[in-house]
């Protein structure tokens, strides 16, 4: 097989993989396992291909993917503007990655996690 299982169901590796992706996308880097974090490296360069062709039809893919959960509040004057991880992956995190083939992800090593000595990782996009 050519993905990792994770000790999971498909549908809870899934999940995982959403939710995990759409942290990476809201917060910029998340700190995990090595093994999660290159299947996440995965979905998130799909997210960002996707992000970067920003026609409805791939829009309406990484809607299916990505949680729905808030991303950033901007405020000017009275006007309150609430981006969804979505409305962030397209709008901001595409336009950024527009002159990249891929590769939009980096894998830094960190300590071993204390309690079972499993390799940790920041996971975190390329500026």
């Amino acid at each position: 097989m050519s993905y990792r299982k994770l000790g999971r169901t498909s549908s809870q590796r899934k999940a995982l993989l959403r939710d995990l992706t759409t942290d990476l996308i809201v917060n910029g880097s998340i700190k995990t396992t090595e093994a999660r974090a290159k299947e996440v490296r995965k979905t998130a360069d799909k997210m960002i291909t996707l992000a970067k062709r920003g026609d409805l039809a791939s829009r309406r893919q990484a809607a299916a993917f990505l949680r729905n959960v808030v991303a950033d509040v901007k405020e000017d004057g009275d006007n309150v503007r609430v981006q969804s991880a979505l409305q962030y992956l397209f709008e901001e995190l595409a336009p950024k990655f527009a002159d990249r083939k891929g590769g939009y992800t980096r894998i830094l090593k960190t300590m071993p996690r204390r309690g079972d000595g499993a390799q940790m990782v920041v996971l975190e996009f390329v500026d």
